[in-house]
């Protein structure tokens, strides 16, 4: 997830019936939802910087499953095919995660990264999905700073951080009336189910990162007989959405932290921040200190203790990277040297877009889809700004690196209630999670949340690794060999697979995807 709404219970349950019987040959058009099943795409070249390869789309979905006949959206699809006569098993979808992520791109993205076997068993597919690019996309109208959610808790500033939050969600309902209800994980599981049923399968593979993975999960849950050979990279913990996702960052921060000044203090010759792990740990608080005291300058921005505890949280999961950027700070703060990029780029390197396409949609629609799906998705968001307050200043004591930033107040506290319950992951299908030891935006007890909900996973655990994305980091790693084996065959192993870190993760590292939504440069997400 500054950086990653819906229908009534009971015809969400009518709906959950109708949409796995979708497949052309046995939709009719009497069905509520046939119409869309028996949709012939009119594929085209997506864009005319990408390949004439990858075909594109628009198709038709409902806006409310529960009111098929009413109004519809524009999704947008991708098709790279790939497979090959007599290999072919089916489609892999894929989705790099956000919420607010885009994945039309992605076969493009994909296609080097999988070994040639997958090429040849697959059709490629991506997908915006609804309300993200090009498939209705959904605005708020803010600016970068409304888009900013890392708000350090402090009493003189609290009433500012709650005007802003019900700015947000204000300017959100406004902008998009009725339609934000309907851009939630459970209607793009939906929108996911529309696209099998469009492509004539019975059913659908898939890779998914990050965000991707919840909704990877929630398809399973709403779909399972549709599910084939689904991969979980880098997971959301499905107990913890979406609040708890938020503050699992500072929860996985402190244990990265500690390692962290343990790794510096080995290296107190290069980096000089301290000999010992107890005197790295003074060195950055004290950092801290005189930055909020008087601001480091680095161009016409000014950067505060605060700002450094958001910037470089994320890099503390790859010790080498935080110890650059802090002595790096150190030395600005000394005014011995001019600092090299400020706010941080964490693990994922992302830019500022996903795509290379001439077509692009508002500048805010990361940031709106994020705040649709996190706040759409449940009501498990205090409504009361004082619960905020004291979230904060508690976590502020637990987790004093980002434990204020990840309790303090967000739009959600002011949102609509959302009109179908949250998706409780708990089903027996047997698909692939994986996940590294040291990932900043779905820490490893995030990981085990989803395997253990998953009860008829497998997990395959990268001790030692580093960064947000596990497959297609290294073809030869341990990880890539157990995903390719499962893509290739369908066999889950045996057990829980535990890998050794290649020893190329972690920032600076290329990755084929960037499961991150285009926020503002350097923040965190899903």
């Amino acid at each position: 997830m500054r950086i990653g709404r819906l229908a009534p219970v009971l015809a969400a349950g009518i709906t959950a019936t109708l949409v796995p019987a979708l497949a052309p040959a046995q939709a009719s058009a009497a069905e509520p939802l046939g119409r869309f099943a028996n949709q012939t795409p009119a594929w085209h070249r997506c864009d005319p910087s990408m390949p004439a390869a990858l075909q594109c789309a628009t198709i038709k979905v409902p806006l409310d499953y529960s009111r098929p006949d009413g109004k519809t959206i524009k999704l947008a699809i991708s098709r790279m095919k790939t497979s090959v006569p007599g290999k072919r098993h089916g489609v892999l979808l894929f989705n790099p995660g956000g919420p607010g992520g885009e994945g039309l791109d992605m076969p493009d993205w994909m296609k080097d990264t999988l070994p040639k076997k997958i090429r040849e068993s697959y059709d490629l597919v991506g997908f915006d999905p609804r309300g993200v690019g090009r498939s209705s996309p959904l605005t708020c109208g803010l600016n970068e700073t409304e888009q900013n959610f890392e708000h350090a808790y402090r009493a003189e500033t609290f009433s500012n951080d709650v005007k802003w939050a019900r700015k947000v969600a204000d300017k959100c309902r406004a902008k998009n009336g009725d339609t934000l209800r309907y851009i939630t994980t459970r209607n793009t599981a939906r929108d996911m189910d529309v696209i099998r049923a469009v492509l004539g399968e019975k059913k659908i593979s898939y890779l998914g990162y990050s965000y991707g993975t919840y909704l990877g999960a929630v398809y399973a849950q709403m779909f399972p007989k549709q599910t084939d050979r689904f991969v979980l990279d880098s997971s959301v913990d499905p107990a913890r959405v979406w609040r708890g996702m938020i503050q699992v960052w500072a929860e996985g921060t402190e244990p990265a932290f500690t390692r962290w000044t343990k790794w510096t203090a080995q290296h107190d010759r290069t980096y000089k921040l301290g000999a010992t792990p107890a005197k790295v740990k003074k060195t950055f608080w004290n950092l801290i200190a005189r930055a909020d005291r008087t601001p480091i300058v680095d161009g016409d921005q000014k950067i505060t203790g605060d700002d450094i505890r958001a910037g470089v949280r994320a890099l503390f999961f790859s010790p080498q990277a935080a110890a650059e950027m802090v002595a790096d700070l150190k030395k600005a703060a000394d005014h011995r040297a001019a600092l090299r990029g400020f706010p941080a780029t964490d693990d994922q390197g992302s830019p500022s877009r996903f795509t290379t396409r001439a077509a692009q949609p508002p500048a805010d629609n990361g940031a709106a889809v994020f705040w649709s799906v996190l706040c759409g998705d449940t009501a498990a968001w205090p409504h009361d700004p004082e619960q905020y307050r004291r979230d904060a200043i508690r976590d502020k004591a637990k987790y004093p690196l980002y434990g204020d930033f990840a309790s303090n107040i967000m739009p959600c506290a002011f949102w609509d209630k959302p009109v179908e319950p949250v998706t409780k992951v708990d089903n027996n299908v047997g698909l692939l999670t994986v996940q590294n030891q040291w990932d900043s935006q779905t820490p490893l007890v995030s990981g085990l949340g989803m395997h253990h909900a998953l009860k008829g996973s497998r997990m395959v655990y990268v001790k030692g690794g580093e960064g947000h994305g596990v497959y297609g980091d290294d073809p030869n790693s341990c990880a890539d060999r157990t995903v390719n084996a499962y893509l290739g065959n369908g066999r889950l192993p045996a057990a829980d697979v535990t890998c050794k870190a290649s020893g190329r993760t972690g920032p600076g590292v290329s990755r084929p995807i960037v499961p991150a939504p285009p926020f503002t440069p350097g923040a965190p997400r899903f």
